[in-house]
């Protein structure tokens, strides 16, 4: 917990703070050693104990630590962390790479793209339709070397949750390009591994076909792939 925090609006103080306690938190500096208290927090980033107050009840409100009587805060067990929190999910990606995360990351999205495919052959309009185009479009521009093939990715996939039109898929956007900013440091050390283009463009055509069961399929393999990988892996 070296960093300090300096300047700014009180609102910018807290978020800042949040992320540097938070940040700590999910990438393991408490699990050998207690929660600093909120006076020592205070003293070492150098700010007011109202804003060190706020930082540490934002952390409660994610699940990260509790107050307990005698012992004061403390580190909550990673299971009961909001982990669809996007500030816990982009704490997430500075821990130190774990095979079982991703393999825990794909199996969520297993459940949750294919049908989300399936409703966007359903009820994508044509904003969807461009917006999954456009993503494609990109992908294939990143194996030109033109576009970035990450975020590409990231584009075509969040592009199908929304056009599902469902408030609940949409909420997905945060983890899902997580778990595809994970993965990437997974399948980078697989050598002449990427994103198929060829396998999104089916669950484009699906869409676009609206054919919702073969929009699932598609899509079921994308991850699936990926699964595959994780268990050969091990």
């Amino acid at each position: 917990m070296a960093a300090r925090t300096t300047g700014g609006t009180g609102r910018n103080l807290t978020q800042a703070t949040l992320d540097i306690l938070g940040r700590a938190i999910v990438t393991g500096e408490y699990d050998t050693r207690p929660f600093p208290t909120e006076a020592d927090i205070a003293r070492v980033h150098g700010i007011s104990r109202s804003v060190t107050r706020e930082a540490v009840k934002m952390l409660t409100a994610k699940g990260l630590v509790s107050a307990r009587p005698r012992k004061g805060t403390v580190v909550r067990p990673a299971a009961t962390w909001n982990l669809l929190d996007p500030d816990v999910l982009h704490w997430m990606l500075d821990r130190q790479f774990s095979v079982e995360l991703l393999r825990h990351f794909n199996q969520l999205r297993v459940a949750i793209e294919p049908e989300a495919a399936a409703l966007a052959a359903r009820f994508a309009d044509d904003d969807d339709h461009a917006r999954i185009a456009a993503g494609l479009a990109r992908m294939a521009a990143a194996e030109r070397g033109e576009d970035d093939p990450l975020d590409a990715d990231i584009a075509f996939h969040v592009a199908v949750l929304l056009a599902a039109k469902n408030p609940f898929y949409a909420q997905f956007r945060d983890m899902v390009s997580t778990a595809l900013r994970t993965s990437i440091r997974f399948t980078n050390t697989i050598v002449g591994r990427s994103a198929s283009v060829e396998q999104h463009a089916a669950v484009a055509d699906a869409i676009a076909r609206g054919d919702d069961d073969a929009a699932r399929i598609a899509m079921r393999a994308i991850i699936g792939d990926v699964l595959g990988l994780i268990d050969a892996r091990d």
